[in-house]
C-alpha cells in the first residue's frame, strides 16, 4: 500500500502539480515547484494567495527532508525549484544540502529552449551525478514515459515526462501538463493500467482554446473515468471557475465522480488565482505592498483570517 500527498495544485490555491508517493521502499517527491501566475486581471497575486504559497513552498522543502528520489516531468517554473526563483517560487539557495545524495529522475534534454536548458544546468549543479535521464527508463516501483505533448502534439510548449509508480496491485500516474489533449499521450496512460490518475486538465480559462481542444479533452477524460478507479484532474483545468463545472458534467456524463487535488486531499476548494479580482475587492490590497514584500518589509498575516489557516499538511492523503 502506497500513500499519496498532493502538495500543490490550482485547487488547492497554487500553481503546482507537486506530490509526494511514499511505498515501502522509496518516498518519491514529483515536480517540486510552485508559481502563483504573475498576472491574472491585470493583478499580481493577492496577499492571501502569497500566505497560502509560503505554506507549501515549506512543505515542498521538507518533502526534500522525506525523499528517496525526485522526478522532475519538465522545466517550467511552477514544477522545478528555480536559481532564479521570484518571491513566490521556489528557490533552489532553500533547499537542504542532502539533494545531492538524491536520485534524480529527469525530463531530456531534447526540444527544451535555451531558457529551460539553463534551468536544466541549473538541477544538474543542485543534484549532481545523482540527476540522469529517465524517459523510457524503469527502477524498481517506478517507470517513466518519453516524452508526450504539453499539450497538443507539436505544440509551443514542448514536452513533458510521465511517471508510474507501482505498489503491489496499485499503480498511481503522475501526467504533468499533458492537458489531455492528445489521444496518444491518454493511450499510454491506459497501458499502464493505472488505478488512481493525477493529471493536468484543459486550461479552459483561456479563449484560444478551440471547439475541437475542449472535445478531445472531454473524450479523454471520459476514457479516463471509464477504465480507473480514481481520476484526479486539476492544475491548468482549475485555473478558472469553469473547471468546477467541467468536473460536475464529467461526473454525470460518466456515472463516477472525477476529483480535483483539494476534494481527494479533504480540503475545500481554493482557486484563490481565478478568485483574483473579487479578493482585491473583498480585501484591497495597499500600492506598493508587493514591492515592500519582496523586501521583506510588510508582512502577510493579516489577510489570513478569511481562509482560516492556509495550507496545513493534511494527514487524510490518498491511499493507492
Amino acid at each position: 500500500m502506497a500513500t499519496i500527498e498532493i502538495i500543490g495544485a490550482e485547487s488547492l490555491g497554487v500553481r503546482s502539480l507537486c506530490c509526494l508517493v511514499t511505498t515501502a521502499t522509496r518516498c518519491i517527491l514529483i515536480d517540486p515547484g510552485i508559481a502563483l501566475g504573475d498576472w491574472r486581471d491585470g493583478l499580481l497575486p493577492h496577499p492571501l494567495q502569497i500566505g497560502v504559497g509560503r505554506t507549501i513552498r515549506g512543505r515542498i522543502r521538507r518533502a526534500f527532508n522525506e525523499a528517496t528520489d525526485v522526478v522532475i516531468s519538465h522545466f517550467h517554473g511552477d514544477h522545478i525549484p528555480l536559481m532564479d526563483a521570484n518571491p513566490y517560487q521556489l528557490s533552489m539557495r532553500d533547499l537542504p544540502s542532502r539533494c545531492r545524495n538524491l536520485r534524480c529522475w529527469s525530463k531530456s534534454a531534447e526540444d527544451l529552449t535555451p531558457r529551460m536548458r539553463e534551468r536544466r544546468g541549473d538541477l544538474v549543479t543542485l543534484f549532481g551525478d545523482g540527476l540522469r535521464v529517465a524517459e523510457g527508463r524503469a527502477d524498481g516501483p517506478l517507470a517513466f514515459s518519453q516524452a508526450v505533448p504539453h499539450g497538443t502534439p507539436k505544440g509551443a510548449l514542448g514536452s513533458v515526462m510521465m511517471t508510474r509508480v507501482s505498489s503491489g496491485a496499485q499503480v498511481f500516474v503522475h501526467a504533468s501538463d499533458i492537458q489531455l489533449l492528445d489521444d496518444t499521450t491518454v493511450d499510454r496512460i491506459l497501458d499502464w493500467r493505472p488505478t488512481i490518475v493525477l493529471a493536468a486538465g484543459p486550461p479552459l480559462y483561456l479563449g484560444r482554446l478551440s471547439a475541437a481542444e475542449r472535445a478531445c479533452a472531454r473524450r479523454n477524460a471520459l476514457r479516463l473515468a471509464e477504465h480507473v478507479r480514481v481520476v484526479i484532474l486539476d492544475h491548468h483545468l482549475m485555473r478558472g471557475s469553469s473547471g468546477t463545472d467541467w468536473l460536475r458534467a464529467l461526473s454525470e456524463a460518466s456515472g463516477r465522480r472525477l476529483y480535483c487535488a483539494a476534494d481527494v486531499m479533504g480540503r475545500p476548494r481554493r482557486l484563490l488565482e481565478s478568485e483574483r479580482k473579487q479578493l482585491y475587492e473583498a480585501m484591497p490590497v495597499p500600492a506598493g505592498w508587493h514591492a515592500r514584500y519582496a523586501r521583506g518589509e510588510t508582512r502577510i498575516e493579516a489577510y489570513f483570517e478569511a481562509l482560516g489557516t492556509p495550507g496545513q499538511r493534511t494527514e487524510a492523503g490518498l491511499g493507492c
